[in-house]
């Protein structure tokens, strides 16, 4: 019971991580309506930042100036991009962040080379031990800071100007013009938001157990995909709900692997995308997604 005690608590901190990432996917989703294959390399930008600053700043300041590198990374992709392709069809935009994707991503995996980066992070290998069951300080304080950043932007979302503009864009974004709202404001903020979420999901994606930043970091917002997916591509809630069930199902598989070794090796990493496609079967929409009707 201990072991899976352990495995649900890793899970959830982990799932936590994912649902940082899965926000980002979802911001810039209800912001522009474009799917943004770019986050990989925002998350890469946000960690590689942290990672070369923590000795001579130290290691908070390295991390504020990290995930504000990353906000400024995703804001100028949006301006000197994605704005200059304002109108076009949505599938050609996702198109577009999959080239800045590719730009990004070899220009950070060339400066990270061969080498495993430290962040510097103050927990380093530390454990927590309640009773039988034994956590990294690494995953606890990633489910404490995920649920602060996710609870101050469900926040801001319902209760400022920016996040009733970015529902309002939403709804509609040709009535939201009409209205007043700036939609260029609105994506700008959108990009920024996800950069600088994303910054932070390197962090803990790369301390303590796992060995530091590497050239593959990247690859963890390719399971936080099917955690946007899953939960709904157009909801925040969703993105919440489909992080934890991510992390949940990889901790759980990954755990108990030789008890399924009858479903072949790496059964932890497939998890995830295993997930997705049952509930998609069951909710095209996702979760928590909305609907489209259509007249025919």
């Amino acid at each position: 019971m201990s072991t899976f005690a352990e495995f649900l608590i890793n899970g959830l901190s982990l799932g936590s991580v994912y649902a940082l990432i899965a926000l980002g996917f979802v911001v810039i989703f209800r912001a522009t309506e474009v799917v943004n294959f770019a986050h990989a390399s925002l998350l890469l930008a946000g960690g590689y930042l942290v990672a070369v600053l923590h000795e001579p700043l130290g290691f908070w300041p390295a991390l504020a100036v990290g995930t504000a590198g990353a906000a400024v990374v995703g804001a100028a992709v949006e301006f000197l991009v994605m704005r200059r392709h304002r109108g076009a069809d949505h599938s050609v935009l996702a198109i577009v962040t999959i080239g800045v994707d590719i730009l990004l991503a070899t220009e950070l995996t060339r400066r990270i080379g061969t080498d495993i980066l430290a962040l510097g992070d103050p927990w380093g290998d530390a454990v927590v031990t309640f009773g039988p069951v034994t956590i990294a300080q690494t995953r606890i304080a990633a489910l404490l800071a995920a649920a602060l950043l996710i609870t101050a932007f469900l926040l801001a979302f319902r209760y400022t100007s920016w996040g009733v503009a970015m529902r309002a864009a939403a709804e509609n974004q040709e009535t939201a013009a009409l209205m007043g709202v700036r939609l260029g404001r609105v994506s700008l903020g959108a990009w920024a938001v996800a950069g600088a979420l994303a910054a932070v999901a390197a962090l803990f994606l790369t301390v303590f157990p796992t060995p530091g930043l590497e050239r593959g970091t990247s690859l963890a917002a390719l399971k936080a995909f099917p955690a946007a997916i899953l939960g709904g591509l157009d909801s925040t809630t969703g993105a919440l709900a489909g992080g934890l069930i991510v992390g949940v199902v990889e901790s759980l598989a990954t755990g108990y692997q030789s008890d399924l070794a009858f479903l072949g090796r790496g059964i932890g990493d497939l998890a995830p995308y295993l997930v997705m496609v049952v509930v998609l079967l069951i909710r095209p929409a996702g979760l928590f997604g909305t609907k489209e009707l259509a007249r025919v």
